[in-house]
């Protein structure tokens, strides 16, 4: 049993977590990583945009990831309920905001390689300790966790990345409201014979969207939302029938269709934290909220509680802990996360909701996106990166973008 001190402790090896951690290590502090050794077999992609792209560009991670990752220059929206009321299809493009691409679509598996090959470069700056937390507590100016292996952290502030079912969290007496729909997400990747031509297509359906995104090659992946006993059945069928209804899904527009690795399936469900700050801590990622896979909104909303944390600590370096960080930290990300909660709540809860007067509404909301281009302007700069919408985009994120597009020497 030893006792290890440190400025930062991030726990929980996430996407999330593993920025973070290396943000706080490249800002100069002195940082452990606690998280379990990571399982394999994640085949899901994250469609990366505005402040996400910015974040891992500072960090150096974008540039190793440029050749996985598939710019999304279209994002189209086609109502397929077949109800009285439907929609106009939507198009959002990104050139009509300046920009090359709204963002980039990369495979999980593909961001974590990268990150992990950047904690390898920052020496004794950060070090990883292989082992879950079980314990918090408090002795002086600092914070004490007690992990799995016996060891225990002593730190001036913890960051709890370590998930919707967060030790930290409990630990820490912040309490979560949770929902759950009658819904599971069927998430896959494929390929396809024609080309995708940078499109993005979410296809509104009754059950939930069916959204295919594009990856490098003629290949996408796909988030399909269905009740849950049709999910049973898709999930067992052999990969050619899976394929023809995918194929059926998508009307065919990117011709045939083979299912390209393993058929993942996750049951619909949101968490929102009641806080995001208790005493010296600080949560980011699934440990603070947690939401359906619609909208590419779960890892970017955690990339962006990474970089909050991060920039409130460097305010306050003689103590990264104490309750100026955490009051900043918790006045600059509750507006985003209680928002962003809130439309994805509303996206998904109006396509399953049967009232004409819920379609009506919908469906005039994507016409007048549709007819006016101020308004869906908006809507792109908001999408992309949030408060942006009235004031254009900022230079740091173009420039971030314009980097990005720079071919590899």
């Amino acid at each position: 049993m030893t006792k290890l001190k440190r400025e930062i402790a991030v726990v929980g090896g996430g996407l999330a977590g593993l920025s973070a951690a290396i943000a706080f290590a490249r800002e100069g502090f002195d940082t452990v990583l606690v998280a379990p050794k990571p399982s394999n077999g994640d085949g899901r992609s994250t469609a990366l945009v505005g402040p996400s792209v910015t974040f891992l560009s500072d960090l150096g991670i974008f540039d190793g990831l440029r050749r996985q990752a598939q710019p999304l220059a279209v994002m189209r929206i086609i109502d397929d309920t077949g109800r009285l009321l439907r929609a106009p299809t939507v198009e959002f493009r990104a050139g009509e905001i300046g920009l090359p691409a709204f963002g980039y679509n990369v495979l999980n598996s593909d961001l974590a390689a990268a990150l992990s090959a950047k904690l390898a470069e920052l020496g004794d700056r950060l070090v990883v300790v292989e082992s879950g937390a079980r314990t918090l507590s408090y002795e002086g100016d600092g914070v004490e966790i007690g992990l799995d292996n016996g060891d225990t952290i002593i730190a001036s502030l913890a960051v709890a990345a370590d998930g919707r079912r967060s030790v930290l969290r409990q630990a820490a007496g912040i309490g979560t409201r949770n929902w759950s729909y009658p819904q599971t997400a069927l998430v896959l990747n494929f390929a396809h014979d024609l080309p995708h031509n940078d499109v993005s297509t979410e296809f509104h359906r009754r059950t939930g969207p069916f959204t295919q995104v594009p990856l490098p090659g003629r290949r996408s992946s796909l988030v399909w939302v269905e009740r849950p006993e049709t999910a049973a059945l898709l999930v067992d069928l052999k990969p050619e029938s899976l394929a023809e209804k995918v194929e059926r899904q998508l009307h065919s527009i990117l011709g045939k269709v083979t299912i390209d690795g393993p058929v993942q399936a996750f049951p619909l469900s949101g968490s929102i934290a009641d806080r995001l700050t208790a005493r010296r801590v600080a949560l980011i990622g699934e440990a603070a909220h947690v939401f359906p896979p619609i909208g590419a909104q779960g890892l970017n909303l955690g990339l962006r509680d990474a970089a909050s944390i991060v920039k409130a600590a460097t305010m306050a370096r003689d103590d990264p802990g104490s309750s100026t960080v955490t009051a900043r930290y918790e006045s600059e990300r509750r507006g985003d996360v209680l928002t962003r909660t809130i439309g994805v709540d509303a996206l998904n809860r109006s396509l399953l909701g049967g009232y004409l007067p819920v379609q009506a509404l919908r469906s005039l909301g994507l016409a007048t996106l549709s007819s006016s281009s101020m308004l869906r302007r908006f809507a792109m700069r908001e999408g992309t990166s949030p408060g942006s919408g009235l004031f254009g985009l900022p230079e740091t994120l173009r420039n971030a973008f314009a980097q990005a597009n720079t071919p590899p020497r």
